[in-house]
């Protein structure tokens, strides 16, 4: 069976990746980084904006699938600087309601375009 994918016009890729795959009752989008579509360049500012852009990309993929931030069940953070930490929690709380998806939060050395977040979701499928 071929994959099922979701792409939104506002929503960047930056290598050969669909921006969500629907496999069964999930969706699972793939990371994003905090690239601004309007200019394909990494917005300007600390990891408060970066994860703000994570997240308004993200959320323009669910909302290409006629989800919200109410289906997603699991969250994956990659900071570069885990010193970062709470910066980039302050702005994620205010982007779920309680109860919140399940979340892992890794350090990396490196990301994409020299990005200091990236972060993907897995959310449930509309049926």
């Amino acid at each position: 069976m071929p994959r099922k994918a979701l792409s939104a016009s506002n929503a960047v890729t930056v290598g050969p990746y669909s921006h969500a795959v629907i496999a069964g009752e999930f969706v699972y989008l793939s990371g994003q980084t905090p690239v601004d579509p309007r200019t394909g360049k990494l917005v300007e500012g600390d990891i408060a904006a970066q994860t703000e852009q994570c997240f308004a990309n993200l959320f323009a993929v669910l909302a290409a699938g006629g989800l919200s931030s109410d289906d997603v069940v699991k969250v994956n953070v990659f900071l570069t600087d885990i010193g970062l930490f709470a910066a980039m929690n302050a702005v994620y709380a205010k982007k779920f309601s309680q109860p919140y998806p399940a979340r892992t939060t890794i350090g990396v050395a490196g990301l994409p375009l020299g990005a200091k977040i990236e972060i993907d979701l897995v959310a449930r499928a509309k049926s």
